[in-house]
């Protein structure tokens, strides 16, 4: 009986400090955030970020760009491999 009630008071517990938590991270949330003499405007530096996205290339055979396998475009061929007679 002892072992279910301490059981039953480490539920508690653990729920009373995930709420806890949760009320002090949600009044965080609601506070105005602090600005700093000279720190940079926020919503300046996202608009100035956000226009420096960097497209990232659409690699079609990137094991052949490592080397590791050969690639499945257009063959190349030998010199005198390509079947005409001189």
């Amino acid at each position: 009986m002892q072992r279910v009630r301490v059981g039953i008071t480490g539920l508690a517990l653990v729920l009373v400090m995930i709420g806890l938590g949760s009320v002090v991270l949600t009044s965080a949330n609601r506070d105005d955030p602090v600005e700093a003499i000279g720190a940079s405007n926020a919503a300046v530096v996202a608009n100035i970020t956000d226009g420096n996205v960097m497209v990232a290339k659409t690699r079609e055979e990137p094991l052949a760009e490592l080397g590791v396998a050969p690639s499945a475009g257009t063959p190349e061929t030998p010199n005198g491999a390509d079947g005409s007679k001189r």
